[in-house]
């Protein structure tokens, strides 16, 4: 069954009663890296192995994401300031006791490379944020996956 989430902006990122925040480096400078996130939507399938589907609606104001498990989201796309930010906001989903969920891409160079930060802000239900507590490890393992995929998919782009 889906659900409507709360209307959220991109200062939800700093306020939300969860936060996980994940950092890594990638080899890729951040202008390629930023356009596999922003530009590239349906690519994501690719190097994030949690999404079976990622595809633009709306000219690329929203995107459709399904995960593996069957998990679905309608999002909107909150900013896309290339090559330093790309987040969204989850208007749609079928995870039960979800609120509000905004996910905010932040990248900087690093030396010829980029620092690539992702925050994961959600509120909701009391059980439904006890496990996204939980599932921090989880997320964590996930975000260096595909960080380490996204890598190699933009090393072997750039040969």
């Amino acid at each position: 069954m889906a659900h409507l989430l709360r209307e959220v902006g991109l200062d939800f990122v700093e306020s939300a009663p969860v936060r996980h925040v994940f950092v890594g480096e990638i080899a890729a400078p951040p202008e390629p890296v930023f356009r596999a996130l922003a530009e590239d939507v349906p690519g994501w399938a690719d190097w994030f192995s949690a999404v079976t589907l990622a595809r633009p609606l709306d000219g690329g104001a929203r995107r459709e994401v399904r995960l593996r498990g069957g998990t679905r989201f309608e999002e909107t796309i909150l900013v896309a300031k290339s090559p330093e930010v790309y987040a969204y906001r989850v208007d749609v989903t079928n995870a039960p006791g979800a609120r509000a969920v905004v996910e905010e891409w932040r990248l900087a160079p690093a030396g010829t490379g980029t620092r690539v930060r992702w925050t994961f802000a959600v509120d909701g239900t009391a059980p439904f944020r006890f496990a996204v507590g939980l599932a921090r490890p989880g997320l964590g393992r996930a975000f260096r996956d595909a960080v380490t995929s996204l890598d190699r998919r933009l090393a072997s782009a750039a040969r």
